[in-house]
Parts: C-alpha cells; structure tokens; sequence
C-alpha cells in the first residue's frame, strides 16, 4: 500500500473552511489532519464537496466511540444531520487536535460516500487525552470530489490538512 498526494492546506492564519479536494478514481483517499487549533472552543464538522462545494443537506449519519483518560468512555451517533461531527467539543486552549480519515466510494455516482475516522486530542480543564474511533455516511448517491472543514462556531486558525489517494 501506498499513498499519492492529492491536495494539502496549511492553516496559518483564521479561516472559516478547509476544502480538499481532487477526488477524480474510485481509489480509497486518506485525509490526515494535524495540529489543527479552532479559534474557540468548538466541534469540527466535516462535509462531502460536490464540484469543489460543501454539500449542506441533512443527509449525513455518523456513530463514533469516544475514549477518555478521565472516566469511561461514552458512545455517540446521529442519523439526518447537516454535517459529519467527527469530533468532541475542542478547546483552543491546547496544543492541537490530530485526525486520520479513510473516505469510500467518493467518486461513484451510484453508493453512498462513506468515511471512517481516528483521532485524538486533549481536552483542557481536565487535560485527559481524548481518542475517537468512528465513522459515517452521506446518504445520497452521488459522486463527490472532497471534503470540507469547519468549526460549528468560529474559525480553524491553524493545522495541516492533506488529501491523499490509497494505491
């Protein structure tokens, strides 16, 4: 197995959004995100493109296991929502918030675009190391070209997030 670089956005100054994309082969793509920091604290969401545009309907089902150093860990899902939430709330206040994300079927017109995800972070007052294991589904047959980011409030003020295709 390998990895082609499709796209990167390096975040060094407040932006609302990172796009990738060039999704153009039925291939499996890996997004990886590192040492991205939101403005405030806040849950990243995550969106399918659509020609280069974030797709905003409520089509989006996503189920995640939240693992903490603190307590136990927690199980979260969510069926015809306007986003992927592939996070827990992030604090702005530590060192930054790393993520791997395996996208399926994105450019096939007639299956679902799928992800699976795995991250972590560590969340402030508490400082306990947070791991999140999970996936989702957009739920509408269609081919789609990347995948979007944003904070649910606020702006990604730093990270490095590159789209690469699996060979």
């Amino acid at each position: 197995m390998g990895l082609v670089q499709v796209a990167t956005n390096t975040v060094t100054s407040s932006t609302a959004q990172v796009t990738l994309t060039g999704i153009d082969s039925n291939d499996v793509y890996m997004v990886t995100m590192s040492g991205m920091k939101p403005e405030s604290d806040v849950q990243l969401y995550a969106r399918v493109t659509t020609s280069g545009t974030p797709d905003t309907d409520s089509e989006y089902d996503v189920a995640h296991k939240y693992l903490r150093s603190d307590t136990s860990f927690a199980n979260s899902s969510a069926a015809n929502i306007a986003q992927w939430l592939p996070t827990s709330t992030l604090e702005n206040s530590y060192g930054g918030y790393s993520m791997i994300m395996y996208l399926f079927n994105f450019n096939n017109s007639s299956e679902y675009s799928s992800h699976t995800s795995e991250e972590v972070h560590i969340q402030g007052g508490t400082t306990s190391a947070r791991g999140v294991q999970g996936g989702g589904v957009h739920t509408v047959a269609e081919a789609n070209d990347g995948i979007s980011f944003s904070g649910a409030s606020g702006n990604i003020t730093a990270g490095t997030f590159t789209l690469y295709r699996v060979v």
